[in-house]
């Protein structure tokens, strides 16, 4: 419930809008802002900040108890996050107001107002000085902290890159933030953040006490240097998922009990199967194939106390795949979402000279892997390696990666061992578009003139059905120095169906350094002026120039009404 504190009209007609935005929001007067702080999850204050400041300091606890406060100032102008910050939500309510409002958010949380993930707010259990790293974080911005490591990858480039250290070194660079489930002492100051990684598998007779399944599993963790805040789960056989042993041993750790059929453990490999365990219910092993049964690697075999066994194992990451349109090149025509891509991974694979776009964005620690041309197929390997084994991975490419670009060959080695992402971007051609009219403004095609991985025969029949077709073509890749009779082969067909002043035009560099836009007639058009960093569109018998702009219509006026 969201309260929304007023005191003047102007106040109460802002809270109006917010109350037919949200439906779980209750009105207070100012003089129960006591009784709002008490009742809701989060408070809206349309006051002064002085007055809220005064009104809440005789309220204020314990900041991961207290609701977060945003004030509102008596113009709507401002959103301002006052307290609870990230554990109240304050900062996340200001943006929300701000959006209703047409007002400006104003957080000045750190780690929110720097862009900097704040470690007590990852959803997973973090240990250590928690205020000295984030401040080392804050203190190292821009540049500080150590950049990740960067590889140029080759077509012959060997695998597996260079890893990442398993464990602290001697001498680390402090501040040190691990993310592990093993028992670790790093040098301070540092954090650990426990993953949900481990899932312990049991197995026990009928009747055993769960102080017993509770101490072996506590034994097994420790003498295997396993951290048990990193234990996702419990696992066994359905037989024993009403074993009182078990499922108080699973409450009293806070973890899920799963259960799996036994005919599903008979079928998973373990290294001790026992003929006893399969005649009793029917799968030669418990604990190590529950252990198992969803995958990852046996990090300790089945142990065993009077009346239960149990087994370890580690779950193997599951890795995501962001395959990132970068755009034409205009760092506002880049979409906030592949920025937001391009910021979260931890891997990022790319052509060099697009990698070198966005070096800016990179978080400080992101390993960065580049190639030049010809290695696509390399690149697009590397990025579905990187994350079959677990990590992060933005593959990036200019406009949209699925135009021409690293989305098709990628998800062409891509399995369903990890997560895809696709992240549309502006292309080359509605880049080129938007700079000339409205060229592709009624039915168009693009088509590559680069017979590097198509034969001519199959592009020059293309080119002849759009023609046919009476479709605007957009060209890509339309000519390079090894590649110089294929436009005008393709112009040729084109004019064989269109007249010489159809409108034609050429963008080279659209929103980069050096940009040029040329608009023409298919007759006029300057072959020798393109260049394979050129799109050249050609129009249909319907495109027209009108006031030095490339048009060609949709008809509107000529659709009849309807009925």
């Amino acid at each position: 419930m969201i309260g929304l504190v007023t005191a003047t009209r102007a106040g109460r007609t802002a809270a109006g809008l917010l109350e037919r935005a949200w439906p779980q929001t209750r009105w207070y007067p100012v003089a129960d802002l006591a009784r709002a702080w008490r009742e809701c999850d989060r408070v809206v204050c349309f006051l002064a900040v002085g007055a809220a400041v005064r009104l809440l300091a005789p309220l204020l606890g314990d900041k991961h108890d207290d609701p977060g406060v945003v004030c509102v100032d008596e113009a709507g102008r401002f959103a301002v996050a006052l307290t609870g910050g990230h554990d109240g939500g304050a900062n996340r309510l200001a943006h929300e107001v701000a959006s209703v409002l047409g007002a400006t958010p104003v957080v000045t949380t750190a780690t929110d107002a720097t862009g900097t993930g704040a470690l007590d707010t990852l959803g997973l259990p973090v240990e250590g000085d928690i205020a000295a790293v984030t401040r080392a974080m804050l203190d190292s911005l821009p540049g500080g902290l150590p950049d990740g490591e960067e590889v140029t990858l080759t077509a012959d480039a060997t695998w597996p890159l260079p890893p990442l250290p398993a464990t602290p070194s001697a001498t680390p660079r402090p501040p040190c933030v691990w993310v592990t489930d093993r028992v670790v002492d790093p040098p301070r100051p540092a954090v650990v953040v426990r993953p949900p990684s481990l899932v312990v598998g049991v197995g026990a007779s009928r009747g055993v006490a769960a102080d017993e399944v509770l101490a072996l599993i506590r034994d097994t963790l420790a003498e295997a240097g396993l951290s048990p805040r990193s234990v996702v789960r419990l696992a066994t056989a359905d037989v024993k998922a009403d074993e009182a042993g078990i499922v108080a041993a699973a409450r009293v750790l806070g973890v899920p009990l799963v259960t799996h059929p036994a005919e599903r453990l008979a079928g998973v490999e373990v290294p001790h199967p026992s003929e006893v365990v399969r005649r009793a219910v029917g799968t030669p092993s418990v604990a190590e194939a529950a252990a198992l049964a969803d995958g990852g690697d046996l990090v300790v075999p089945k142990r065993r106390s009077a009346m239960a066994t149990a087994a370890i194992a580690r779950l193997r990451p599951r890795g995501r795949l962001a395959i990132v349109g970068l755009g034409p090149g205009a760092r506002d025509l880049m979409t906030p979402r592949a920025v937001a891509e391009v910021r979260r991974c931890g891997y990022l694979v790319g052509l060099d000279q697009y990698v070198d776009q966005i070096r800016d964005l990179l978080r400080p620690g992101t390993r960065v892997i580049t190639s030049g041309l010809g290695a696509e197929e390399e690149r697009a390997r590397t990025a579905v390696r990187l994350a079959r084994e677990g990590h992060a991975v933005a593959l990036v490419g200019s406009g949209d990666a699925g135009v021409y670009a690293m989305a098709a060959p990628a998800l062409e080695f891509a399995d369903d061992t990890f997560d895809v992402v696709g992240v549309p971007g502006v292309t080359a051609m509605l880049a080129a578009g938007a700079l000339l009219g409205a060229p592709l403004g009624h039915d168009h095609c693009a088509i590559s003139l680069s017979d590097l991985h198509t034969p001519w025969e199959a592009i020059e029949r293309r080119v002849r059905a759009a023609a046919d077709a009476d479709l605007v073509v957009a060209f890509y890749n339309p000519r390079s120095r090894g590649r110089d009779w294929q436009l005008p082969r393709a112009l040729e067909i084109l004019g064989e169906r269109r007249g010489p002043d159809t409108p034609a035009a050429v963008v080279t560099d659209a929103s980069r350094p050096g940009e040029s836009v040329a608009l023409t007639t298919l007759d006029g058009l300057d072959v020798s002026a393109v260049t394979m960093r050129s799109l050249v569109i050609v129009g249909a018998t319907s495109s027209r120039a009108v006031a030095g702009r490339f048009v060609t219509p949709r008809g509107y006026a000529w659709q009849p009404s309807p009925t």
